[in-house]
């Protein structure tokens, strides 16, 4: 592949990801949702465990630890995600969806979904 078909791939990936995530960010308001958060809380629910490590989430959504820790605080406040202690490692946290994250996220995911077939289809 030339330098000018890699940098028009390239360019067209990024226009791809700026539409799908503008649309994403006006579309999942409507359920109170940003697309990070829609993410979390999609993996979540997608791997069925009852508790996840947060930097297994960030590597999940590609968010760094801090930016993940400030999105799972915006969660928990919106009761979507709780937080607890790991019994055999002090220093590990784990986050439980809760049965309101589950609900919202059933709620919002036919919309996620949409969005994102319109974007792909084009």
């Amino acid at each position: 592949m030339n330098e000018s078909a890699v940098l028009g791939a390239w360019r067209d990936l990024l226009a791809k990801h700026a539409a799908a995530w503008s649309a994403l960010e006006r579309e999942l308001d409507k359920h109170d949702l940003g697309p990070s958060e829609f993410e979390v809380l999609d993996y979540m629910v997608e791997r069925g465990q009852d508790n996840y490590r947060v930097q297994e989430l960030a590597d999940a959504t590609h968010l760094s630890q801090s930016a993940l820790s400030r999105l799972i605080a915006r969660l928990e406040r919106a009761d979507l995600v709780c937080r607890s202690m790991c019994d055999f490692d002090r220093r590990g946290v784990f986050v439980q969806i809760t049965d309101h994250g589950r609900t919202r996220l059933i709620a919002a995911r036919p919309t996620h979904r949409a969005v994102l077939e319109a974007i792909f289809r084009d």
